[in-house]
């Protein structure tokens, strides 16, 4: 078993996490929805109009442009509503629960169509350009990541709970479908071994539990291959769909961060109201509240009328505005002011070792590029992260292939955002990148 250490990064220590392991059921949702945005790479065609039944299961839309790759409903009831944005863009699928569960039995004679008709193929991503994968390809090697290293994040293996069993006939599916080897990323201490995977452990700070990560420090991708990512609780959902022929969307998910008053996991389904999910569970100090679905790196911010976004198994809850009257604001030298570097006396009373309280404040606006190595001193991958971001900018296609760009995605440079003192957004920077690249190349 290998282990790789890694000395980049830096483990961001919030309050409100999680101290026990005990699971709450929420209360069924009444209604469910699928949010496009969060499968990168599908164009969504619907399948299903409104006021028509669905299975669990059963496809929502497909890809416009690969008609194979579906997005299918967590729940079994009716299409309430197809929420359209700007030129009709499906920013919402909402699915109105029925009283009784009734999912689709899938044939499991072909992996590749039986992922394909579930929707799970759409929980993979394929490097280059982080998109869902094409059918068409055969990956050079799959990544599974086991941990999940960001801040309050969750456990993974209290996630998985008892469909830990179905991990081995996940990766026994996976491997069928590349012509190299699945590998398992572990935290060090918290190793799994499953017969037909390799097994590396990660030992270091965040981002080390990114799947992205762990493939650059493993095999990195070079131009003209392609590998996958996921994480080990899509391949225990893999092997639960061919050991019982239907797919479930049920999972558990990390209620934190410093508004909630007793953080704890709690077991819903995909896609349910994020409302019923903090209910009584939020601190009332008058401070306005910002949720994050994810952590507070990669997460995307939704209202109270939002809905649990299908990539996140964690909620996290920060004020808005912590202290809106601080002498000089970020500027300020006192001593309980947290930084990553050591440009405050915090550090000397150890503020960066103990948890501590954040709000949602950028602390300073956008400024030009400073090279100051900041980035790579974050980012625990073989690549001037720098000097790519300028290419990226500037859209120099050669650099930008030279200094690695099919190696990564945006969430590897969402620490790197939190510690740029130019205060640029990287991972969109990285995603709109990534975008243009793959039309070019197409």
């Amino acid at each position: 078993m290998a282990m790789i250490k890694l000395k980049k990064g830096y483990n961001l220590k919030l309050k409100g996490g999680i101290t026990s392991d005990a699971i709450t059921q929420a209360p069924a949702p009444a209604h469910c929805a699928i949010v496009p945005d969060d499968f990168t790479g599908i164009i969504p065609r619907m399948e299903k109009k409104e006021g028509e039944q669905v299975k669990a299961g059963e496809a929502l839309y497909h890809d416009k442009t690969e008609e194979r790759i579906k997005v299918t409903s967590p729940v079994s009831g009716t299409v309430k509503a197809i929420v359209r944005g700007d030129r009709r863009k499906i920013e919402q699928v909402i699915v109105e629960c029925g009283e009784n569960i009734d999912s689709k039995k899938f044939d499991l004679s072909s992996p590749i169509d039986a992922l394909l008709d579930s929707g799970l193929w759409a929980m993979l991503r394929q490097r280059p350009y982080d998109v869902v994968p094409s059918p068409n390809a055969t990956p050079r090697d799959i990544f599974v990541t086991c941990f999940d290293s960001a801040p309050l994040a969750p456990s993974l293996k209290v996630v998985l709970g008892e469909d830990m069993n179905y991990i081995e006939k996940g990766v026994e599916v996976l491997n069928q479908l590349t012509s190299g080897s699945v590998y398992l990323g572990c935290r060090d201490g918290e190793e799994i071994e499953v017969k037909g995977a390799e097994t590396v452990v990660f030992k270091g700070p965040h981002p080390a539990g990114n799947a992205g990560i762990q493939a650059g420090n493993v095999k990195p991708v070079n131009k003209g291959e392609v590998i996958w990512t996921t994480d080990v609780v899509t391949v225990a959902r893999i092997g639960k769909l061919f050991a019982t022929g239907s797919v479930d969307y049920g999972t558990i998910v990390a209620v934190t961060g410093e508004q909630v008053t007793q953080p704890c996991y709690v077991k819903t389904v995909m896609g349910a109201p994020v409302k019923p999910l903090l209910e009584g569970r939020l601190v009332d100090n008058g401070k306005q509240n910002r949720i994050i679905c994810g952590n507070v790196l990669t997460g995307c911010q939704v209202n109270d009328e939002g809905y649990l976004r299908a990539p996140y198994r964690h909620i996290t809850v920060i004020p808005e505005l912590q202290k809106q009257d601080e002498f000089m604001g970020w500027a300020s030298m006192s001593p309980k002011k947290f930084s990553v570097y050591r440009n405050f006396p915090g550090w000397l009373l150890g503020m960066n070792r103990k948890p501590m309280n954040v709000d949602a404040r950028i602390n300073g606006g956008e400024r030009a590029i400073v090279m100051s190595g900041e980035y790579d001193r974050m980012l625990p991958m073989d690549i001037y992260a720098e000097f790519l971001i300028k290419a990226i900018i500037a859209f120099d296609i050669d650099k930008m292939e030279q200094l690695g760009i099919y190696e990564v995605a945006p969430e590897d440079f969402a620490l790197c955002e939190f510690a740029d003192t130019s205060k640029l957004e990287l991972q969109r920077i990285v995603r709109e990148g990534l975008d243009k690249l793959r039309k070019e190349m197409a």
